[in-house]
């Protein structure tokens, strides 16, 4: 049974859905207030989340930007507003979907089943045996197994897109690694040029890897092309794959 979060202040709306979740085998939690709801979507206890835009104390677009933060969870917007800017902004700041309001109860199921389906699925290139798989590149260590992350013996604290984003650089240093293609291995969705999802993504892990000799700056983005980690030639000799049987980094 999947567990949904609903940020939303229409009290008749929740109430509504919730009986109406519940024939489709979905659990459906209620909360009414911007701050209230990101406490509870911070718990990390539900698949989904529906947030509402307008919100009172904060916000749905302060609430998904707090929250995208420190969680990964699946968000689905909902808005009552028209405009191109708000549904570009919402998936700007990490938005998986939105649908706006007024909606039918039918198409809301499907598309939070359809973006479970896609989280569900593996990760495009990404390796399926993950045993004992290390990577170590220009003082970063990388345990994939774990999905534990260090820079230069200090823990760092990544959300699972962001390790999966910091994998796929260090795999290929200094390979430029196309916008679809990345798209493609995080969030298994088309690219969309007006989805500034990677971008923002690729913000939140450069100001996470503000830290010591910051190498978060070693991120470059190609303009038209994409983004590739840079590392000095003579740390390309340093730079390993260690796997459970030795393999050359590609």
């Amino acid at each position: 049974m999947e567990s949904v979060l609903i940020i939303d202040d229409d009290i008749s709306l929740c109430s509504m859905l919730k009986e109406y979740f519940a024939l489709h085998d979905m659990k459906l939690d209620m909360s009414h207030h911007g701050l209230q709801g990101l406490e509870e979507a911070r718990t990390g206890q539900f698949d989904m989340i529906l947030l509402d835009v307008m919100l009172p104390g904060i916000d749905g677009f302060d609430v998904l930007r707090r929250l995208r933060s420190v969680s990964d969870v699946s968000v689905l917007l909902l808005t009552a507003r028209s405009e191109v800017d708000d549904r570009v902004t919402g998936l700007e700041i990490g938005a998986d979907d939105y649908l706006p309001k007024p909606f039918n109860p039918r198409e809301l199921v499907a598309r939070i089943r359809a973006i479970l389906r896609r989280r569900a699925q593996p990760a495009v290139d990404a390796p399926t045996d993950t045993t004992d798989r290390r990577l170590s590149v220009h003082g970063f260590d990388l345990d994939v197994s774990t999905r534990s992350a260090q820079y230069r013996g200090s823990s760092l604290q990544l959300t699972e897109t962001e390790f999966a984003l910091l994998e796929a650089l260090l795999e290929s240093p200094g390979v430029v690694l196309a916008r679809e293609h990345l798209s493609d291995r995080l969030s298994q969705r088309p690219f969309h040029p007006l989805d500034r999802s990677l971008d923002m993504l690729v913000s939140r892990l450069r100001r996470k890897l503000d830290i010591k000799d910051n190498p978060g700056h070693a991120i470059k983005t190609i303009r038209s092309a994409g983004y590739v980690f840079m590392v000095p030639a003579n740390d390309f000799s340093r730079s390993r794959l260690l796997t459970a049987e030795p393999m050359e980094c590609q």
